[in-house]
């Protein structure tokens, strides 16, 4: 699957205004500049999908679709719970970043026969989920149950996206530590490092800026016959 010319140009200049926009946003954490924080926040899923969309082609494969699913509900999770206050507003995060895990998980599910599932390395994936859960339950009260269900999906789609291969992997793996950042700063008083939301907002952008290109890498390789058989149905 080849981008023809005016495709690759628009890829690149959608690419280009999304790492803008990442710096804008990461420097703006580290200064405490929450006005251009908050703003800047609002564009970096929409242009991740806008990129992803640039350099995929129509029509986009169910795993290229089923992706844009995800950054749209990340999106939603990025930006809704601004009109909640408290617990409400950490109700409706993980609400949508549930939907976003699912709908990462059901892309990558077919290619769960090439991703961690299957090797004595996904023991570690549960472990750091049961680390972190057990982290958090002391502060988590209510909270606990949601909590643990949205970090097992978490856990799973980690695990899942190593099937697209080492990149992707590593993404679900900083997806993974960008969230468990957040869930520990929420219930864990002892859980108070430097410019946390730097931290938090590197490790979610560069994760899901990985995931994107592994899904993209993923999308052109099963342009071929061999790679199309190989994945599970």
């Amino acid at each position: 699957m080849m981008l023809d010319v005016p495709s690759r140009r628009a890829a690149t200049v959608v690419a280009v205004v999304f790492v803008a926009v990442s710096v804008v946003h990461l420097v703006a954490q580290l200064v405490g500049a929450d006005g251009v924080a908050d703003v800047s926040q609002w564009f970096l899923m929409p242009l991740l999908g806008a990129t992803l969309v640039a350099v995929t082609t129509s029509p986009r494969s169910r795993l290229v679709r089923i992706a844009l699913v995800a950054l749209a509900f990340s999106w939603l999770g990025d930006t809704a719970p601004d009109a909640f206050d408290g617990d409400a507003a950490f109700l409706v995060m993980i609400g949508f970043f549930l939907l976003a895990q699912l709908a990462y998980i059901a892309a990558f599910l077919p290619y769960r026969q090439r991703s961690a599932l299957r090797r004595p390395g996904v023991a570690g994936y549960g472990l750091a989920v049961a680390l972190l859960v057990a982290a958090c339950a002391p502060g988590a009260g209510a909270l606990l149950v949601p909590a643990l269900v949205y970090g097992l999906c978490l856990g799973a789609m980690a695990v899942l996206s190593t099937g697209l291969g080492a990149v992707a992997g590593v993404g679900g793996a900083l997806f993974l530590l960008s969230d468990a950042m957040i869930a520990l700063g929420a219930f864990a008083d002892w859980f108070t490092p430097p410019a946390e939301g730097f931290w938090v907002m590197l490790t979610y952008i560069a994760g899901q800026s990985l995931l994107v290109y592994g899904v993209a890498a993923a999308d052109r390789a099963a342009a071929t016959p061999q790679a199309v058989s190989s994945v599970a149905r």
